[in-house]
């Protein structure tokens, strides 16, 4: 009994993990092009103003929002393996 509950909590790990793991490196690199709206700073997109400027700031939010889903990983890992080292103690 204690095989098919690691076996299941394995394969839940790495199909959580395959499944962010797209996620991320879909809407990751998913950025809006803000180089049409009034304000945008051709030499350095970082320094616009107006709605240009929100619109570089919601992108580099966004990609952090994202980079931040490994914790979410780390997270199940560890659970999975305290529930490992449980049901085998």
């Amino acid at each position: 009994m204690a095989d098919s509950n690691i076996m299941a909590m394995v394969g839940a790990f790495i199909a959580v993990s395959i499944m962010l793991g797209i996620g991320v490196q879909i809407l990751g690199n998913s950025v809006q092009d803000c180089s049409a709206l009034t304000g945008y700073n051709v030499t350095v997109p970082a320094d616009s103003t107006g709605w240009a400027g929100q619109c570089e700031t919601t992108n580099t939010q966004a990609q952090s929002a994202y980079s931040l889903l490994i914790i979410v990983i780390i997270v199940i890992a560890a659970v999975v393996i305290l529930a490992v080292v449980r049901m085998l103690a």
